[in-house]
């Protein structure tokens, strides 16, 4: 019940917090797939031929777009002294909140895909690869968005040091995500997946090495 609940407030601060919640990283995944035609031109093949790749570099960067609201406030607010008062650790705190991190944008962006693509013109093959590995690997950027979050909690400037931070922790992900839309078969999304996965499965506990660190200096 402990867990429901605090993924009930987490999400509520992400759909409800402000500065433009999670329409903010949809509205970037757009603006890219909007602007992108005027950059190169209206040639369709090479639209068609790129425009995966650019939606997947899309996501990533609004990924990253909320971090700065995922775990600075709750440290400023002794939000997370109070939960392990309560017995509450932090990686099961930082575990919940990577799940509402991701349902905050993941999904979104998984719906958003579909007029981005038709923007780029994108075919229909193209585009059921590019979900599929956006669905395997926004969990991976949501986890590396939650270490950054807790890495940068407590630094002036800690969103533009987190772009800094996020483009060797999402390479792989990037490799094997937009990697899959040019070689035929699963196997690139099965690799995404499987780097996502082991993100998802550190990144709590790094995210809360990080945060104590922050609360004791």
């Amino acid at each position: 019940m402990r867990v429901l609940a605090m993924l009930r407030r987490d999400l509520a601060l992400a759909f409800g917090g402000g500065r433009g919640g999670p329409w903010l990283p949809v509205l970037f995944f757009v603006a890219v797939a909007i602007l992108f035609p005027f950059a190169v031109g209206p040639d369709a093949p090479l639209l068609a031929r790129t425009g995966g790749g650019v939606l997947w570099v899309a996501a990533l960067l609004a990924a990253i777009l909320p971090i700065d609201r995922l775990v600075a406030p709750d440290i400023g607010n002794g939000v997370f002294d109070r939960l392990t008062l309560l017995g509450v650790s932090e990686e099961l705190v930082l575990a919940v909140r990577l799940v509402a991190h991701w349902l905050s944008f993941g999904p979104l962006l998984l719906v958003a895909a579909l007029p981005a693509s038709a923007l780029l013109g994108l075919p229909g093959e193209v585009l059921r690869t590019l979900l599929l590995g956006l669905l395997a690997g926004t969990p991976g950027l949501a986890a590396i968005g939650l270490i950054i979050a807790a890495l940068t909690a407590t630094v002036r400037g800690g969103t533009a040091l987190g772009g800094l931070l996020l483009i060797p922790l999402s390479v792989p992900v990037l490799i094997f995500g937009a990697g899959a839309l040019a070689q035929p078969g699963g196997a690139g999304i099965a690799l995404c997946a499987a780097v996502s996965l082991a993100l998802c499965a550190v990144a709590p506990f790094a995210a809360a090495a990080a945060v104590r660190a922050a609360r004791e200096g």
